[in-house]
């Protein structure tokens, strides 16, 4: 299933996980961030990965 956007809710604790795993998509400059330009698919089971081992759940995936 293609990802059409990603998004970081409020509540991130800038753990860093998001960005070890996936630093094409996700940076940390204070809290957790989405690249702007990115093709998301290219990179889609890394995105989902760190959604899936985000510890407060706010990486959200459409």
């Amino acid at each position: 299933m293609a990802i059409s956007k990603v998004v970081i809710a409020d509540g991130c604790i800038s753990c860093g996980i998001c960005e070890s795993i996936c630093p094409e998509v996700f940076e940390m400059p204070d809290t957790a961030k989405v690249k702007s330009g990115v093709d998301y698919n290219k990179f889609e089971a890394q995105i989902r990965q760190a959604a899936t081992d985000c510890p407060v759940s706010i990486i959200k995936v459409e």
